[in-house]
């Protein structure tokens, strides 16, 4: 290690994790903490701090050619790495996930409909979420245009999901899967992207509170560490008066870019 980050692999047995506090990253680790609560599945994580790019280094692009997070490395089976959030969940849930507690045969309709939804995830609400808090609340200038534009998107993906949560406690067949951890790092931070799921996606919130009663989950969402920008710590920090205006600030933006585009919330 040197300054506190990683330079290598440090496992040689076990499921390695090389992953960062993100919606991406925290796919692996919450699934991995169901692992070890359901089958005492062991694993050990370092932290990769992609503002310093430690992500972009020749020995973690060796494992994860995009350069991106999370990665695992699979020591059971010849130090196999896996990259991308969703080979990683559908890798676990094949391999280390016997009895199928997150998941099912896979000649089922529901890992049909898992494969559906991951892939909807990994194709829709990331992506227009992370553009919409990236535009809303980080980029150096915030074009009304973008910012209506990925917060639209953004709002019209979480109805799908609401009007799929409708009737259901979860997101495929009658139990907790793989297919919920796809979106649950994303959901957690809704507010980011100026999202009320209370008041908007009142579904989408009842599932998500469930998801945060296991505490799996809830340590998978703490791998490397908490959020500052979940759902809790935004509200957190409305109880303050500075948060408070910085987040009126970040809401009257997106409302303004609203209005200049007449934008309409439509779903699906």
């Amino acid at each position: 290690m040197a300054d506190g980050e990683p330079t290598g692999l440090k496992a040689t047995t076990g499921i390695e994790l090389l992953t960062a506090g993100t919606p991406n990253g925290v796919k692996a680790s919450v699934l991995l903490e169901e692992l070890k609560a359901a089958y005492g599945t062991e694993y050990t994580w370092q932290a990769v701090n992609i503002m310093k790019n430690t992500q972009k280094q020749p020995w973690y692009t060796a494992l994860n050619p995009n350069g991106r997070i999370p990665t695992i490395v699979d020591h059971n089976r010849d130090s196999f790495p896996v990259f991308e959030g969703i080979a990683i969940l559908l890798y676990l849930q094949r391999h280390y996930d016997p009895d199928q507690k997150f998941g099912f045969p896979v000649d089922s309709k529901e890992h049909s409909e898992i494969e559906q939804w991951i892939g909807w995830q990994h194709g829709g609400l990331g992506p227009m979420q992370g553009q919409a808090n990236h535009f809303a609340r980080f980029a150096k200038s915030k074009p009304s245009y973008a910012v209506q534009r990925y917060v639209g998107e953004t709002e019209r993906l979480y109805g799908v999901l609401d009007a799929r949560l409708s009737s259901r406690k979860y997101v495929v067949g009658e139990k907790f899967t793989i297919a919920d951890i796809s979106l649950v790092g994303w959901a957690n931070l809704a507010s980011l992207a100026g999202i009320d799921l209370e008041k908007q996606f009142p579904n989408v919130k009842a599932w998500l509170d469930r998801l945060l009663e296991r505490p799996a989950v809830r340590k998978g969402l703490a791998v490397p560490s908490e959020s500052p920008m979940s759902n809790a710590a935004l509200a957190k920090k409305m109880e303050d008066p500075e948060g408070r205006k910085a987040e009126e600030a970040v809401r009257k933006l997106i409302d303004d870019a609203k209005e200049e585009f007449g934008y309409k919330y439509a779903s699906p």
